[in-house]
This record gives C-alpha cells, structure tokens and sequence, in this order.
C-alpha cells in the first residue's frame, strides 16, 4: 500500500482518486450485444452464454426441479445462517416502511402521498470469482416486503448449467419469482427488453464487472431504470491509537479480496498504528486464498496520516466511501460527523463482513463517489412516491386567485383558465 504521511489539501484529490477504468473500448460490445438480445430474444442469450459462460443451454428458467435439488447440497449449517441473515436484514428494512399523512396547506387544500411497490424488478447476481448468494437477500428481501409482484432473478450458470446450489436457495428463502441461467451483458438485455422466456423488468439491481456496469447504463437511457450507478467496491477505515491493528488489517483484506479493481483506504492519526496495520497487513495476507487478487487491489491503495482527528474525518468525507469503519475512541461522536458514505461500521467489532451478511443493513451501496448523492438499496428503492390532492369550494376561494396570477405571468393561459372557469362556477 501506499503511504503518504501529513498530505497538503491540495493533495486530497489524487489521495481521494479511484483506479480509472477506461470503458471506451467496451462501451461498442456491449451495445452490440444488448441489440442482439433485443433483436433475437432466448437465442441470442443462449448464444452468448456458449460464447462467454462456455455453457450450452436448450432453455433458461431454472426449474423447480433444480431448486429442489439445490436444497438437498446446502448443508444445515449454511442454510441455517441464509435463513437468520434473510431474518434480519427482513426486520431492518420492514422498519423503513412508508406511513402517509394527508396535510390540509389551506382550508379545502389536502395533499398526500402513497407508496407504490415497482411492479416488476431484476436482481442481476454475479456468480465469476464468488458467488454472491449473500446479494440475493439484500435485493429479494425488500423487493418482497414493498410488494413487488414480480421478482426475477438472472445468475450466470457455471459450465455444466448449473446455478450455485446457494444462490437458489437464498432466490427461495427471499421470495424470488423466477430465475433464469443468464450472466453479464445477455442478462441485462435480457431483463431490460424482455424476451419470449425472461420479464421485462422496470428496474433492474445488482453489481457486476465493467460490462454489465455498462450494459446497465446503457439501458437506463431508456429501456429500465436502475438502483445506482456503481464501479469496483472500496473501504475506508478511520483509526486512531486504540485501533487493533489486526482488525484494521483484516478489514482492509476483506474488501481487497473483492477484486483486482478494488480499493482500501487507510487514514489515521498515529503513525504506530500505521506501521502495525502494515505489518498485519503483510502477515495476513500471506494465507489468504485470494492473495493475488487482494495484492493488485492494494496496489491502488493507500494509508494516510494525518494530525487531527478532525482532518480525518474531513478526508473521509471528500473521498465519500462506500464503506466506513470508525476504530477510534469517539467513535460515536465521529458518527455524527459522517456526510457522505454509504453504510457506516462503529467500533472495533463492527467489521464490514457483519454488514455484508447478517447484521441486517444493506450491502448495495453506491461506490467510486456517489455517496455524495445516492443512499444504498433500501425499501425506497423498489417503490414510487404517488402524490394526491383534493380541493374543496374553500380550497378553490383559498388558492385560486393565485393560481391564475402564476400562470398568467407564465403566460399559460389554458392553466389559468383551468382554474378560472371553476372560480366563476362558485
């Protein structure tokens, strides 16, 4: 990792820039492939999943016989801790449900709002160098809780045609509707044009490499919405001289193992922390499974020193991470201090593994700086906010002079008289 120890202001930039993707090149595939998903539907899919997923399919739904035979090679254990993570992560956001309230602005003049499920969602879920069956809670769950009547889900199968057994037991737990054998580009297309086996959805989630980041965009113009845009997964961890260094170690790991794209952020107030967070750093990384992955990803990455723990907090802010954790002794009173991030982790024992899998927060979160305008998946995010409004005589005599000055002065004169013609009814 690189050290830069008591950085200028005008240093914060480039302390704060994400590893570039050049997305030039691959921006021409993926429209080409979304065309011919759009173009020839199941084929085309199937087509691209021999290309890509080197797979031969004869269809895409997964069927409820593979379901069930999924639930016979989880074990007891995994599926217990599916079940208390879907448990939780239900409860947290059940508790973000909307509650309407009608508010009379003037006598006769009530306006309100009503909460709408999105009809029809897609869940996109990985399945290259992990299968994030662990995503498949975070996006069914609340999909389920806001109502949405249709909930598909697409996953990459491995060569053989098969879905990961875990994937298709959280899509049951979560209350998936269908499930489909579809990964990257074809997925999104096909989620977002419809074809004769795959929904066309309204909003499509989820994460992905640089291509079906693309694709997502792509088809945002027009075809689906989508949750938010999104790029490689990063950390940022304040820590001060009660840090343990071992737990900042392991957590800078933790979201460098993601890929090689990845970013850690280390910034700190003591220069001993620093140098025993390296050392750990080094020492753990030396039996991790995904070594090599984790290596290039710190290679992008840094620790800061800095000389207050207020400069801390205010590099976090520009640098507006997707994760943060706080290891300093005013953790609670730094909190108060958080701008923009996308979900928060307090204290030594709040690793970001705890909000990943089971403490019941969502792991969707807007990366490479968009915390400083997206929240992550929540409840809102499967619903749409209807407006209403109902106007009495009173409410009329209340509001309408002034609704035909407005719109006069706008010279709108069919507005005007909208509201004209029904003041002279009085």
């Amino acid at each position: 990792m690189n050290i830069i120890r008591y950085p200028k202001r005008e240093q914060w930039a480039e302390i704060c820039r994400r590893p570039h993707l050049d997305t030039t090149q691959l921006q021409q595939t993926v429209g080409n492939v979304l065309a011919d998903v759009k173009a020839r539907g199941d084929q085309a899919v199937i087509d691209y999943e021999k290309q890509f997923d080197h797979c031969t399919l004869t269809s895409l739904a997964v069927t409820e016989q593979e379901i069930e035979e999924a639930e016979q090679q989880v074990g007891p254990d995994l599926k217990a801790a599916i079940m208390m993570a879907h448990e939780n992560i239900y409860k947290f956001h059940a508790s973000q449900k909307f509650e309407g309230h009608q508010v009379e602005t003037r006598p006769g003049v009530v306006c309100w709002q009503k909460s709408v499920a999105i009809e029809k969602v897609g869940l996109y879920i990985p399945g290259g160098t992990a299968p994030l069956f662990s995503t498949v809670l975070m996006l069914a769950t609340p999909a389920k809780i806001a109502g949405c009547k249709e909930i598909v889900l697409c996953t990459p199968p491995n060569r053989e045609g098969h879905i990961n057994p875990a994937i298709l037991v959280a899509a049951r737990v979560a209350g998936v509707s269908r499930i489909f054998k579809a990964g990257g580009v074809q997925a999104i297309g096909a989620m977002a044009y419809g074809t004769e086996s795959v929904p066309k959805v309204f909003k499509i989630f989820g994460p992905g490499n640089q291509y079906v980041m693309a694709a997502k965009q792509q088809v945002s113009l027009g075809d689906a919405a989508i949750d938010m845009p999104a790029g490689p997964s990063e950390v940022c961890v304040l820590a001060d001289e009660t840090a343990n260094p071992a737990f900042v170690a392991a957590d800078l790991l933790s979201q460098a193992e993601h890929g090689i794209d990845s970013q850690v952020l280390l910034v700190t107030t003591s220069e001993q922390t620093l140098t025993q967070v390296q050392q750990e750093v080094d020492h753990q990384l030396t039996v991790l499974p995904r070594k090599e992955i984790a290596e290039k990803a710190l290679e992008n990455s840094r620790m800061v020193l800095v000389g207050s723990t207020e400069e801390m907090m205010m590099l976090s802010n520009a640098y507006a991470p997707e994760h943060l954790i706080i290891q300093t002794r005013d953790y609670d009173q730094m909190a108060n201090q958080v701008v923009n991030a996308g979900s928060v982790f307090l204290g030594p024992y709040a690793c970001e593994s705890a909000g990943d899998y089971a403490s019941g927060t969502n792991h969707t979160l807007p990366t490479h700086g968009y915390a400083t305008t997206y929240s992550g998946v929540n409840l809102d995010s499967y619903c749409r906010k209807i407006t209403f409004q109902h106007l009495t005589e009173e409410g009329i005599r209340q509001i309408g002079h002034a609704v035909e000055l407005m719109a006069e002065a706008e010279q709108l004169d069919a507005h005007k008289n909208a509201m004209t013609i029904r003041i002279n009814s009085l």
